[in-house]
């Protein structure tokens, strides 16, 4: 039997019905695809964001971890380590220095001379050439050179090493617990850069998160380029670069962190034996 124009036309507005659900329900997918898509990419962003922020947050202690890059970046590498097997350094042999007798004020910004300082940081895994800044971070160089004048860092430890989100190797606290300082504290922050960025042999102070006021003697050398988020208190000072015995660090790195995490103790003990400035 023949169907009716009718039956005809209801046909066709039901099969037109039909195919318009499916259009709807094609462009609802497509939508929660992308929503699902973004949200993925928000908590990848998020994670990624938290794992540089938390590797850069000192829990206690006066001189916390976090990282510097004045854009000033060498790779150079000294090869007075060639000799020794991959990531591999001889144990350290000097003691921790006496901790100097604590002064309660840090030392006078002209110290610095607002001049550009270098040296050599002569650690157990080999020396490390230094270029500091006096005229763009007087105030962290003062301290630093009056420390390293004065034996400061002599047997101290790197105590700690950070592989994940951030690539930094930090030194300077004479505990070796990542709490202890020079027995003063500074601030604030100087020479922070301004996107963020640590470039790879970035010398910069550590301080305790949202504290610019916090700065003592732990500073960290920056292996590989870093992008370390600000906070409250704005960045890290960088104070210096590494212009020489970039590979010294990279081996430590290399050799990874005790107990396999990406924050921690050094799988390749590392201790500062001298600091010279001059």
């Amino acid at each position: 039997m023949t169907p009716s124009k009718s039956e005809r036309e209801r046909d066709y507005e039901r099969r037109r019905h039909e195919a318009w659900q499916r259009r709807q329900a094609a462009k609802a997918a497509e939508r929660r695809r992308r929503r699902n898509t973004a949200i993925a990419a928000a908590v990848v962003v998020v994670v990624v964001g938290a794992i540089a922020v938390l590797a850069f947050t000192q829990l206690t202690g006066s001189s916390t971890q976090q990282a510097a890059g004045d854009g000033a970046t060498s790779a150079a590498s000294a090869s007075s380590s060639a000799s020794l097997p991959a990531n591999a350094c001889p144990a350290p042999t000097s003691t921790p220095a006496a901790t100097p007798v604590a002064s309660g004020t840090a030392p006078d910004a002209s110290v610095a001379q607002a001049r550009a300082w270098t040296g050599t940081i002569t650690t157990s895994c080999g020396p490390i050439g230094i270029q500091l800044e006096g005229a763009q971070a007087p105030k962290a160089v003062a301290s630093f050179v009056s420390l390293a004048e004065k034996g400061f860092f002599n047997g101290t430890p790197c105590h700690r090493l950070v592989t994940a989100g951030i690539y930094v190797l930090q030194c300077g606290d004479p505990t070796g617990t990542g709490t202890g300082g020079p027995g003063y504290s500074f601030g604030p922050v100087e020479n922070a850069p301004s996107d963020n960025v640590y470039p790879a042999g970035t010398i910069a102070m550590a301080r305790q998160g949202g504290n610019g006021d916090s700065q003592g003697s732990q500073f960290f050398l920056v292996y590989k380029d870093s992008t370390i988020p600000s906070d409250s208190a704005g960045g890290y000072t960088v104070f210096g670069r590494i212009t020489s015995g970039l590979d010294v660090v990279e081996r430590v790195a290399e050799a990874g962190v005790s107990g396999g995490a990406g924050d921690g103790t050094p799988t390749t003990p590392i201790s500062i034996e001298q600091v010279t400035v001059q």
